[in-house]
C-alpha cells in the first residue's frame, strides 16, 4: 500500500500524520503539498486537520479551487480510500 498525506497552508498535524502511516503502520507514505496534480499511485489518500488557508471564506472553502482537489475527485470517484480529519474532512464535503 501506498499512501499520501495532502498539507495545505494552514494545515497542521500533517507531519504528524505522515509519521503514524509510515513509522508506526509501516505504510509507504509521501508527504504531498496541495499544488500536486497526480495522484494515481496512492491507494489511500489522507487529508490532515488544520485550517486550510486560514479559514478566511469558509472551512475548506479555498481548498476546494487548489489544484489537487481534481485529481482528489477522479481518484474518489475510482473508489479509492479517502480519509479527512477534521478540516481535512470539511474539505471533502
Amino acid at each position: 500500500m501506498k499512501a499520501a498525506v495532502i498539507a495545505y497552508p494552514g494545515s497542521n498535524c500533517e507531519y504528524d500524520t505522515y509519521y503514524v502511516l509510515n513509522n508506526v503502520l509501516n505504510i509507504d507514505t509521501d508527504l504531498l503539498w496541495h499544488t500536486e496534480t497526480d495522484l494515481k499511485k496512492y491507494d489511500l489518500i489522507v487529508i490532515p486537520g488544520g485550517f486550510s488557508f486560514g479559514d478566511y471564506l469558509r472551512a475548506g472553502a479555498m481548498a476546494k479551487i487548489s489544484p489537487v482537489s481534481l485529481a482528489l475527485i477522479e481518484e474518489a470517484q475510482k473508489n479509492k480510500y479517502i480519509l479527512g480529519i477534521c478540516n481535512g474532512f470539511q474539505i471533502l464535503t
